[in-house]
């Protein structure tokens, strides 16, 4: 396998983001064009109430620099550790999946017990990555 094939779904969570950030920007410039909350509140983010659409988005978006750093760091020692097979291939773009499903299910109706379960699956996933990357570090390093 492509040693460097890590580099896709990496990306497409770098693509995830950006997508949610551009969600995040219409949502506030939609609510301040409706009067929700004044341009001058995302000065500081005070003085007002933010409404929940435009709470929601933010929330999500500072949430994609949370555990997908980790998920970042686990494709670059994958790569460094050359354990770069099938295995944390795939396991790689189900995580991937597994946000976006979180990200589909927290931007839209925003269930808590699916989102729970995605957010909770693309865990599951992140820590299998880390423990076929350290077991192959300690049995090939």
């Amino acid at each position: 396998m492509n040693p460097y094939a890590l580099v896709y779904p990496m990306f497409a969570m770098v693509v995830l983001s950006a997508t949610v950030l551009v969600i995040l920007f219409r949502s506030r410039v939609q609510a301040v064009k409706e009067g929700k909350v004044s341009a001058k509140y995302f000065r500081i983010y005070q003085g007002e109430t933010e409404p929940e659409r435009t709470a929601k988005a933010s929330r999500h978006f500072s949430n994609l620099f949370e555990a997908p750093v980790l998920f970042y760091a686990a494709c670059l020692a994958a790569m460094i550790t050359h354990d770069t097979g099938v295995v944390v291939f795939c396991a790689a773009w189900l995580y991937v999946v597994a946000r976006v499903v979180h990200s589909w299910v927290h931007l839209g109706g925003n269930r808590l017990g699916r989102r729970i379960n995605a957010y909770f699956a693309g865990w599951l996933v992140l820590f299998a990555i880390w423990v076929h990357v350290v077991a192959h570090a300690a049995f090939n390093g």
